[in-house]
């Protein structure tokens, strides 16, 4: 049975056909509209239009945000518009299909759980590193989603007491020291100081805007030395939060992913060392294993196409 698993992000609703090997048959997408309505009738538009090329049994939604334990009610999504939202049962309507809703970390920890990195471990922490840090947590291969479904919210655990401003409230949240936005800040922080002969330097002065978390990572292997200080900087940061996933939740397995972990190999191995040597007992305990995803940018829209046929199998 083919399902289709849709992404909806901040700025754009992604939708795949996946068959029950996690292979991604055919794609649609559409920007993301600001009102409840028109993004229900894109979501729903994406999924016609994969419809009418294939044999559809159920479509599985993916979204950054809190949803409600029985994964048919988005209580609250900071890029998107639904509030308390009964969207699975609103979007079915429109498709006469069943739908199910679950949060994007989640969908693509799945994912990577049943096709991907993190096939075979007992207990997995899965990080994206996006624009924030979005986090979920298997154990025996289930998801652990918390008494109300948001577990767990490893992007605004507080590294830095009265840190760098959070869009949550908060301030010294991970996420703003490690993500592709964090990225970004500590380069422009960096910039700050006499930095002449960074070619960062150069763009910042024409265009501060310019100078986003892909442009840092890019600069970054062009060997430009600003650069490299801020992915440095954010292995670091990286290391010490994964120290604090240790410590609380002693996994057996770390999978990186999301659009950051791409540059992981200008990273990865500063951030393992720090976690190594940061982390409670560092030299008198065994250390999680700390791996990249495998699927890249697919694994939220496979993760959200197999919770929907397990629903229709069920």
């Amino acid at each position: 049975m083919l399902t289709v698993g849709v992404d909806v992000g901040g700025t754009s609703v992604r939708a795949g056909v996946v068959d029950a090997e996690g292979e991604v048959l055919d794609t649609a997408r559409a920007p993301t509209p600001s009102s409840d309505t028109a993004l229900e009738e894109t979501v729903a538009a994406a999924v016609r239009e994969l419809a009418g090329r294939h044999r559809i049994g159920a479509v599985g939604l993916a979204l950054a945000g809190f949803i409600a334990s029985d994964r048919r009610t988005v209580r609250f999504a900071p890029h998107l518009s639904w509030r308390d939202a009964p969207v699975a049962d609103r979007i079915a309507e429109r498709l006469d299909l069943p739908v199910v809703v679950e949060h994007d970390a989640n969908a693509a920890a799945l994912a990577e759980r049943r096709f991907g990195a993190a096939a075979g471990a007992s207990t997995t922490v899965f990080i994206a590193l996006g624009t924030g840090i979005g986090a979920a947590l298997l154990i025996g291969g289930e998801l652990y989603r918390g008494t109300h479904g948001v577990a767990p919210e490893l992007g605004h655990v507080r590294v830095v007491p009265d840190g760098r401003p959070c869009p949550c409230g908060k301030r010294g949240c991970w996420e703003r020291y490690c993500s592709g936005t964090g990225l970004s800040t500590t380069a422009l922080e960096l910039l700050g100081q006499d930095y002449s002969g960074s070619l960062l330097a150069r763009e910042a002065a024409r265009d501060p805007g310019r100078i986003t978390g892909q442009r840092v990572a890019a600069a970054a292997r062009e060997g430009d030395k600003v650069a490299r200080r801020a992915i440095a900087d954010l292995g670091r940061w990286l290391g010490e939060g994964l120290s604090l996933v240790a410590d609380v939740f002693d996994p057996e397995l770390v999978v990186i992913g999301g659009g950051v972990s791409e540059s992981a190999p200008l990273f990865l191995d500063e951030a393992r060392e720090h976690y190594a040597r940061t982390v409670t007992g560092a030299g008198n305990r065994p250390l999680a294993r700390i791996r990249t995803a495998q699927l890249g940018e697919a694994a939220a829209v496979v993760g959200a196409a197999q919770l929907a046929r397990d629903l229709v199998c069920d």
